[in-house]
């Protein structure tokens, strides 16, 4: 197979999970549309004051982060592949009289398709491994970045997702290395009913193709492009239930009794 059509399988699966991810717990969109706020604390105090910034959301999926940055004060240009996705971002938007703009588009294209820059660009949870080339992807955010601009990750680690996700005490005391960590020519595939936000819901586009990222090809690919790095973090702390046996704190966060890091956080400004 071809990327473009490993690409394409991933859409289909992401097509019909936006009406499945709008009715769950999860995404809670009945109190986001009474004027909640999406973003977790991790990434609010991590951004900083955005009012009046512009910011430019990749893979926004269907817009409640994108709709959480503007309730927040920034103007927001949001992106997404998905067709349902975007569709049901603008309906969203619509209805919540917000003024984001939504663009379909491959982070890839999406130099031939928006003509200006922005003060942040921004993306979150759960992306990296849907994109098959990290050099491009970084390349895009500092072509879309101000020379004053910044860039900001919240993602999950990778060296979590080397383990077996089904974890559990009662069948075993260890996590179970199951998944590389460093990057293979060719993508990982799964096949799995449901999703992450309702493993129980019935669906039919379920193989997608998955690229590993080590966290030295996401810094350098930023190096790379001419990004400087202003802090990188590591959190014992997750926002989705990963592992079974994860508690929910007060915070909403996903976490063991024991520690390994289940997401970070980057910081990266335009080389002055």
């Amino acid at each position: 197979m071809k990327t473009e059509d490993y690409l394409n399988v991933n859409k289909a699966h992401w097509n019909e999970r936006v009406s499945i991810h709008k009715k769950t717990e999860l995404y809670d969109l009945e109190n986001f549309k009474k004027g909640g706020i999406r973003l977790h604390n991790l990434e609010i105090s991590e951004l900083g004051d955005i009012k009046g910034k512009s910011v430019l959301h990749l893979q926004c999926h269907f817009g409640m982060d994108s709709l959480s940055l503007e309730r927040l004060g920034a103007e927001v240009t949001a992106v997404d592949f998905s067709e349902e996705a975007v569709k049901a971002a603008c309906e969203l938007r619509d209805e919540l009289n917000l003024k984001t703009e939504f663009i379909l588009s491959d982070i890839y294209s999406l130099p031939d398709r928006l003509k200006r820059k922005f003060d942040i660009v921004y993306t979150s949870y759960g992306v990296l491994i849907w994109l098959p080339d990290l050099k491009k992807w970084a390349e895009v955010i500092s072509h879309f970045l101000k020379d004053d601009g910044f860039f900001y990750i919240a993602e999950v680690h990778p060296a979590s997702m080397i383990y077996d996700n089904n974890f559990s005490r009662g069948n075993n005391d260890s996590l179970k290395i199951s998944y590389p960590y460093f990057r293979k020519d060719k993508p990982l595939k799964f096949e799995e009913e449901g999703t992450y936000a309702d493993r129980k819901a019935k669906t039919v586009n379920n193989v997608t193709y998955e690229w590993t990222h080590s966290l030295s090809d996401i810094i350098m690919s930023l190096i790379n492009a001419g990004l400087k790095i202003e802090f990188f973090h590591e959190h014992n702390f997750t926002v989705w239930q990963q592992f079974p046996e994860m508690i929910r704190d007060e915070e909403k966060y996903y976490r063991f009794d024991f520690d390994i890091p289940l997401l970070f956080s980057i910081r990266a400004a335009m080389q002055k």
